[in-house]
């Protein structure tokens, strides 16, 4: 009886799905711990499509333990220099051209970042996707051909977030966030961001390119591209002050 007992208890385990006693908000933890590591020094490139012009803004950034992000621009020569400064939760934008740093406001983290489809949270990373919201696991499905849980998480009370509800795919089997849908609070989809071309770099898979369309406009979009990226990378945390800012080149 104990033998038969044991087997059917290994069969109910080969044939259970993989991951389904993960918590929604342990998946989202999985895919940060993923795609972010304790440090990383990333170039990339972001080019903002419309109508009637395309712009193409270069840059290079440094971020630690989801504390600490710096912006630092490189091209067009008209931005160049201007860096954004994330630590303890203050936001600071130093601009050469007048040489003074100024505090970001909280109400201004969801407006856009340099006239793009990302906010300044999208890329100073303000919020924190565990600690912040509420997740719910809506599904299973297939996106990319890849079978992805999608996750809905609500913001938490008190929390400076302005999104109604956020929606969240992420891979199966590496937890690779592969598309993200922004509501407000009426519960209409304001963007989506579609994340691809994965690459290899150390040993970590991610994504290289994002792509941020905003509902309803279809010949606008913002797509950011990563030329370079390190994790795990030393960087002291006295890099990430004002006195930094005004000495980066």
């Amino acid at each position: 009886m104990r033998s038969k007992l044991i087997f059917l208890l290994l069969l109910g385990l080969a044939f259970a799905e993989p991951g389904t006693a993960l918590e929604p908000a342990a998946i989202v933890q999985r895919m940060m711990d993923t795609m972010r590591g304790d440090s990383s020094y990333t170039e990339m490139t972001m080019r903002i499509v419309r109508p009637r012009y395309t712009r193409e803004i270069s840059l290079r950034a440094w971020e630690k333990e989801q504390k600490h992000t710096m912006l630092f621009i490189t091209a067009p020569a008209r931005d160049r220099g201007t860096i954004y400064l994330m630590s303890d939760k203050d936001i600071w934008v130093y601009d050469p051209r007048i040489d003074r740093t100024t505090r970001l406001p909280s109400s201004m983290m969801a407006q856009s970042w340099m006239g793009s489809d990302f906010s300044n949270d999208d890329l100073v990373r303000d919020t924190d996707p565990v600690r912040d919201f509420a997740h719910r696991l809506l599904r299973r499905e297939v996106y990319q051909q890849r079978e992805c849980y999608v996750i809905e998480m609500i913001p938490k009370p008190d929390t400076p977030i302005v999104w109604g509800k956020v929606l969240l795919w992420v891979t199966t089997d590496d937890f690779l966030q592969l598309r993200v849908e922004n509501y407000d609070q009426r519960g209409s989809l304001v963007n989506s961001m579609a994340f691809d071309l994965i690459i290899s770099t150390g040993q970590r898979r991610i994504p290289s390119r994002v792509t941020v369309t905003p509902a309803g406009k279809e010949h606008e979009h913002t797509v950011l591209t990563y030329q370079t990226i390190e994790f795990d990378i030393p960087i002291e945390d006295d890099f990430f002050t004002k006195a930094t800012m005004q000495r980066l080149r």
